[in-house]
């Protein structure tokens, strides 16, 4: 366990709200995450980049930052970059590694050639034909499939398709939300999760949702999602997959802390769908599930990820 005294941290903006379609979610991180940092007795603060300019962090004193904001500009590089002309030390990962992890599409192109395993997919851009491209795209990969905005996190946007004829309507409905929509090959198995706080590995947890698959209402909503620690995956199943996770985050040039999510076929392939440099912390979310099961309260698990903006000894 990190201890670390308080004092040392400074004073602490805890960066919540935003203008995300993801806002609602980065409240009730931010708020956790705020209360957690205070039980410890660090002076942190709520700081909502929607609300104040983030001049006003230099301004109003504050040594480092937990970054709670979730999707656009708190999570694909842009926070990161201000934070880092400003001086000022945040958690999670760089400029480079959050605008990539949040580059559904750019992110897959990397693990291609890096030997991370990804569903096969196809890209359809805003104003394309969509009837014309469902045809191909079914043609291809065949059926079901899921159909994503390559830049939205949460689920925000994602639809399943397992009939040819809701394809090019879901092509239409994703792109008012990204003018990049990727179309991924569903990979029928389980649905697996590791998350990474500098060089621990938390246990993997397999994710059991009531309905067709983990959308938003099931991360954020429901209370019948199924959360499974142990995961049920072999021995070596996990070891691979904890390989695997280190080296897709090394691949986009992640550090600090974050969360991989991925899938296992029915055969025991494993395949990664995306990487998050912000994971949620609310009372929903997977990082806090997975640290409480090795012991790590939630209080503590915020130390752990805030300790990582310290000088290093």
């Amino acid at each position: 366990m990190v201890q670390v005294d308080p004092a040392r941290f400074g004073k602490v903006a805890v960066l919540l709200g935003g203008v995300s379609a993801e806002r609602e979610v980065s409240l009730k991180s931010g708020t956790l995450v705020l209360e957690a940092l205070r039980a410890k007795g660090v002076d942190a603060h709520a700081f909502d980049p929607a609300e104040t300019p983030l001049f006003a962090l230099k301004e109003q004193g504050f040594a480092r930052a937990f970054n709670a904001l979730h999707g656009g500009y708190g999570e694909n590089g842009t926070i990161q970059g201000a934070l880092e002309f400003l001086g000022i030390p945040y958690t999670g990962t760089g400029v480079l590694g959050s605008a990539l992890g949040m580059d559904k599409f750019r992110t897959k192109l990397i693990w291609q050639q890096c030997g991370v395993p990804t569903p096969p997919y196809r890209t359809v851009f805003r104003g394309e034909d969509y009837a014309q491209r469902a045809d191909a795209i079914v043609a291809e990969l065949g059926l079901p499939l899921f159909v994503k905005p390559a830049t939205e996190g949460s689920s925000v946007g994602v639809f399943k398709v397992s009939q040819q004829a809701q394809l090019a309507p879901a092509l239409a409905e994703a792109a008012r939300a990204d003018k990049v929509v990727l179309v991924e090959q569903s990979i029928e198995g389980g649905e697996y999760t590791l998350t990474l706080v500098g060089d621990v590995a938390l246990p993997i947890i397999r994710i059991v949702p009531a309905g067709e698959f983990y959308d938003y209402h099931a991360k954020y909503i429901a209370d019948d999602t199924q959360y499974l620690i142990p995961s049920g995956l072999s021995a070596e199943q996990e070891a691979l997959a904890g390989e695997l996770t280190r080296r897709a985050f090394d691949a986009l040039g992640c550090t600090s802390w974050g969360r991989a999510d991925f899938m296992v076929d029915r055969e025991g392939r494993i395949y990664f769908l995306e990487l998050n440099t912000a994971p949620g912390m609310t009372d929903h979310s997977l990082p806090p599930k997975a640290a409480r099961a090795v012991g790590i309260d939630y209080a503590d698990l915020v130390v752990m990820i805030l300790a990582a903006t310290l000088p290093k000894d």
